[in-house]
């Protein structure tokens, strides 16, 4: 009795822990091969084995063992019906051999077992799988000769039901990677062909000339430099190089010179070992490791500091750089494409931007440019915007012809970024049908005088720099509220002092210019 006990307890930590083994592992093979050390630790079992169907070969290849070397794992490889391994997958039941010395069916084809001294049983039982037999589990005895086989074979067609139900999370792994993979493919080349097809239909010699340069350069390894305001499309143009390239399968990783401090933006480029600095509590691969094959788009490439810069460039000449607390060389290979929408030359004359990195980066420049010298592609863009905007909120918005040319007129100073941002408002707060000028007018923030210039197609008079103090001064400083009154948005306000030169103009609080230039 008390025997018995001990061996149920055993069997439940065991049970226990192959459930958690199975529930934590995403590699089949090594999964499998926890749970058969497992069963050689905790009971008396010496060898064991998993052979799994393999639907290309037509044959049950084992797939993980215990007590067998690689070698003897690649021969073990059974036909259906074949030894009795085969016999046991053919017909689904479970095999007691007492002695292998005196079985023919045993074909000890691994060439694992001697057993010319000893006597050896051997136990197999089918793993099955939603009434399919997919493989045979096999093993020496488990809980020694004083204990019934029926109590093994039992223990085992446990072992081999926990088995089934891994291979079926794996199989679903499995099919839900390669429905993601097909579903990005899709994706990606949809993007590449809509991007392609838009920038094809351009009516502008400008853009026609980016496309021709963007089909050129895409198959090559050159490095190319994009340049253009903000919001004129440089990182789709990136995508679609890294699309029309061949390395269009591997990753394209992109990252904002701009948005992280200078510390924070090397260990993310870099990446950095295990305490190289406060808060790493573990290693970390960088972005530049991550798209090893593939494309970095290094954007606003403008803002990174010189020392920055200067590990740039090394990597950019040597395809090799150091992690964070770390003297080890790694070398990746990857495309470089940077954007800015600074003058670079100016900043390299000022001494805030390498000379060498320039010309570096300046391998195979692209120039795009802004969206108020291609008017006559806005109609196509509104069309190619609006019907993805439809699809996305699952209704129509329909533009009348005097709302068009109403937005073929206005600057957009945000260039495509402010149209596709503006367009998506109307579909928020307007309803369905069509859209009224007067709609346009408010959510474009253009002051009544404006609106009736647009209409009729007068270009409208930019505010002097006497009127943007004078408004200033009215509205105590505050930008925002001097932008409203003058018609334009807060950037466009800024972007005009800076052009001006009225920062001299603007009283200082604290020792800087109270519209936070």
């Amino acid at each position: 009795m008390g025997k018995e006990k001990s061996i149920d307890s055993i069997k439940l930590q065991v049970l226990h822990e192959a459930c958690r083994i199975i529930g934590h592992a995403f590699d089949l093979d090594e999964a499998l091969r926890k749970v058969l050390f497992l069963l050689a630790e905790r009971l008396k079992m010496q060898r064991a084995s998993v052979a799994l169907f393999d639907e290309e070969l037509g044959k049950l290849v084992i797939k993980a063992s215990y007590g067998l070397t690689r070698d003897e794992e690649k021969r073990g490889i059974y036909a259906p019906g074949e030894g009795v391994t085969g016999k046991v997958f053919v017909t689904g039941e479970p095999c007691i051999i007492l002695d292998v010395r005196k079985e023919p069916l045993f074909l000890n084809r691994t060439g694992a077992r001697k057993f010319e001294k000893e006597q050896i049983s051997f136990l197999a039982v089918p793993i099955e799988l939603e009434g399919h037999i997919i493989g045979v589990l096999t093993a020496d005895r488990l809980f020694g000769p004083d204990i019934d086989f029926r109590e093994d074979i039992r223990f085992l067609e446990i072992i081999a039901l926990l088995i089934a139900q891994f291979v079926k999370l794996r199989i679903l792994l499995e099919e839900r990677e390669q429905s993601l993979r097909q579903e990005n493919l899709i994706l990606r080349t949809e993007l590449k062909k809509r991007f392609s097809d838009f920038m094809a239909a351009s009516r502008n010699p400008a853009m026609q000339k980016v496309l021709a340069l963007v089909r050129r350069v895409a198959p090559t390894k050159a490095t190319v430099l994009l340049l253009g305001e903000s919001g004129t499309g440089k990182t789709l143009t990136a995508r679609l190089i890294h699309e029309l390239s061949p390395r269009a399968e591997k990753p394209f990783v992109k990252i904002n010179c701009a948005v992280l401090p200078e510390n924070l933006l090397e260990a993310e480029l870099f990446g950095y070992e295990k305490g190289a600095f406060t808060g790493a509590v573990s290693s970390k691969p960088g972005r530049l490791e991550e798209a090893d094959g593939g494309t970095v788009f290094l954007d606003e490439i403008a803002e990174l500091s010189l020392s920055l810069q200067a590990k740039l460039l090394r990597f950019i000449q040597e395809r090799e750089f150091e992690r964070l607390g770390s003297t080890k060389t790694k070398r990746v290979d990857v495309r470089i494409i940077a954007a800015t929408n600074k003058d670079l030359l100016r900043l390299v004359r000022e001494g805030k931007f390498r000379e060498d990195l320039y010309f570096r980066l300046n391998v195979f420049p692209i120039n795009i440019p802004p969206l108020r010298d291609r008017k006559e592609d806005i109609p196509l863009l509104i069309n190619f915007i609006m019907n993805r905007l439809s699809k996305e909120y699952a209704r129509k918005l329909t533009l009348s012809p005097e709302v068009i040319s109403f937005l073929v007129e206005y600057n957009w100073p945000g260039n495509i970024r402010e149209l596709e941002n503006f367009l998506e408002r109307l579909f928020i707060i307007c309803d369905e049908g069509k859209v009224s000028l007067k709609d346009i007018q408010s959510l474009l923030r253009v002051r009544e005088s404006q609106a009736t210039q647009k209409e009729q197609k007068i270009p409208t008079k930019e505010p002097s720099a006497e009127e943007i103090l004078d408004t200033l001064k009215r509205h105590n400083f505050i930008v925002a509220r001097a932008a409203k009154e003058l018609g334009l948005t807060f950037r466009q306000l800024r972007y005009r002092i800076k052009k001006l030169g009225l920062e001299k103009d603007i009283p200082l609080k604290r020792g800087r210019p109270s519209v936070a230039l």
